[in-house]
């Protein structure tokens, strides 16, 4: 059976992905570093790690098969994600493609040197009700596609 990976430390939507994951039936893994409120009922499981900075994202990737989702605003992590099979969303609603996961992972880096630098880079931006309703409809594409190939 797929699953869905939740990068929950500072995941937005985590309730949209409860939505999509009740409809049609799929497990939940909500990984972070600290206990977080989880709804019963739903089939989502806490997982609690380490303290470690890239400890959650080791977990993710680490328990991550082919037709996974995982829902993330990690490059990095989408990258390993993605080398193991998965799908891979962002908060936004943008999803992370082999074709794609290059050019983010490049803007990182340039991003980071600026701000080693001392460029002023700015944070996301806030999700809006758009990116909350393109998440939605995403995701639930996602999972289509995840259990119509992990059936084939």
């Amino acid at each position: 059976m797929i699953r869905i990976f939740i990068d929950a430390d500072a995941c937005p939507v985590k309730d949209e992905v409860y939505v999509v994951a009740t409809r049609y039936g799929v497990p939940v893994d909500l990984v972070a570093n600290s206990r977080m409120s989880v709804p019963h009922g739903l089939g989502v499981e806490m997982v609690v790690v380490d303290s470690g900075p890239d400890a959650a994202d080791d977990w993710i990737a680490e328990h991550t098969e082919p037709h996974d989702v995982v829902v993330t605003a990690d490059i990095p992590l989408a990258a390993r994600c993605l080398e193991r099979g998965a799908l891979v969303l962002s908060g936004d609603g943008r999803p992370f493609t082999e074709d794609s996961i290059g050019g983010a992972l490049a803007t990182r880096e340039i991003k980071a040197h600026l701000r080693e630098s001392g460029v002023s880079t700015g944070g996301p931006r806030p999700i809006s009700g758009a990116d909350r309703s393109r998440f939605l409809s995403k995701l639930d594409e996602m999972v289509q596609r995840a259990l119509r190939n992990y059936r084939a």
